[in-house]
Order: structure tokens, then sequence, then C-alpha cells
């Protein structure tokens, strides 16, 4: 094979690719979305660099239950915080998140709360996927052979 007909096999090999890892970022970005949002509500264990959710505290109990809220479902009111994760693919770009002030600082915590996060434990539960999914498209990209 000739180097010329090579590089444009690459070439072409390579959009292949970039376009099957775009269709992957859709799946399993949503899929850290959906990730993220069932989080809410569950205490969460240890995962990656994330420590487990330290129960609620009995003063943040006896204020749910005094708000109409069920005593122990840390994260979970009204649902607000929850319908406002989303996520988008721009290209081979991809960002799960939160526009919510709230969410921000439940993900790090506080002087007077302890961190629970939901965006960044999402992440790290389904980095396999994602980096499956990268392997298939670049096995996909170069099958056109």
């Amino acid at each position: 094979m000739e180097l010329d007909v090579f590089a444009r096999e690459l070439s072409f090999a390579s959009a292949k690719i970039a376009a099957e890892i775009e269709i992957g970022f859709h799946v399993i970005v949503k899929e850290i979305e959906e990730t993220a949002k069932e989080e809410i509500g569950v205490y969460q264990p240890a995962v990656g660099p994330f420590e487990a959710w330290a129960p609620l505290a009995e003063s943040t109990k006896a204020d749910r239950v005094r708000s109409g809220y069920t005593e122990d479902d840390p994260l979970l009111r009204s649902g607000e915080l929850k319908n406002s994760i989303e996520s988008e693919v721009l290209g081979l770009a991809a960002i799960v998140g939160t526009k919510s002030e709230i969410g921000l600082l439940q993900e790090r915590g506080t002087d007077r709360i302890p961190p629970r996060p939901f965006i960044g434990p999402a992440y790290v539960r389904k980095i396999d996927p994602l980096m499956n999914a990268i392997g298939l498209a670049i096995t996909k990209g170069f099958k056109a052979y």
C-alpha cells in the first residue's frame, strides 16, 4: 500500500472514529446524568476519591419533617436539585452538571455541612463504560477496512 493511500484511509478512519465517539458520548453522558439524579435522596458509598456520605444531622432530620419532607432522604426535598442536573454533548466534549448553587455547596460541602457529592461520583461510576465506548469507536473506525 502506498503512503498516500494509507494516509487517506487513516484520515477516513479518524473521521469515522470521531463520529462513533460522539455517538457513544451521547449515550454515556446521558447515563452519567441519570446516575447523578439517582444519587439524590440515597446515601452514597465511597467511590474513587469521594468519601461516603455522612448521615444527616438530627437537627436536619427534624427540620425536614417540620417542612413536610421525609426525615432521611439526603439532598431530596422538592426535587429541584435533582431536576437541575443536565448534560450536553458538543462534538467530542461533554459535560454533566447543575447550575444550582445548592448543588455546588452539596458537592463540595461547607463549614457547616459535609460534602455529599453526586456529580463527581457519577462520572467515576461511568468512566469504565466511557473508556469502553471510546475503544469500541476506535475499533469500528478501523474495521471499515
